[in-house]
């Protein structure tokens, strides 16, 4: 099961290091990772999605807790939330390839951010679910390059990360 953790981190050298060490050293996998400073320059943002079940994300989160730069963590995952991703992706544009690639980049609400003789630079934004899906639609023949900045995630409604 995946679930999104987003974690209040204290903002110094080394603290996402341990961090993302204590996931090593008890063997758990990070899908993606993605951490900036919030609006208090002490602290960072960091929004990470893993899988397990219950009593993993349970461990996962004890430990998180343990660490003396973790402030608090949050499991987006168990309330509502918004979560969003951002892809760029390079794909072939030839002939009559061209105008397909373009179509399915409108369906899909991408914008199409580089042009050159054979190739389109497509952005896209939305969940991960909807990300795969454009990159199934456009075939794997058409796909050049691809870059994912990871999940970005937060709390609707009253669930807020903050001290």
């Amino acid at each position: 099961m995946r679930r999104l953790l987003a974690i209040l981190l204290e903002n110094e050298a080394g603290a996402l290091s341990r961090v993302i060490g204590l996931f090593a050293q008890r063997n758990y996998n990070i899908e993606t990772l993605n951490v900036a400073p919030t609006e208090d320059e002490t602290l960072s943002r960091v929004t990470l999605s893993t899988t397990g079940d219950e009593n993993r994300i349970e461990q996962i989160t004890k430990h998180l807790n343990r660490l003396i730069e973790v402030v608090k963590v949050v499991d987006l995952t168990d309330g509502d939330h918004l979560e969003r991703e951002l892809m760029l992706i390079k794909v072939r544009a030839v002939g009559a390839l061209r105008e397909e690639v373009k179509r399915c980049c409108d369906i899909f609400r991408g914008q199409v951010i580089d042009v050159t003789n054979d190739a389109y630079t497509i952005q896209l934004t939305g969940t991960s679910e909807k990300l795969d899906a454009f990159i199934r639609a456009l075939g794997e023949t058409a796909v050049l390059e691809v870059v994912r900045s990871g999940v970005s995630g937060i709390g609707r409604a009253d669930k807020i990360l903050s001290l």
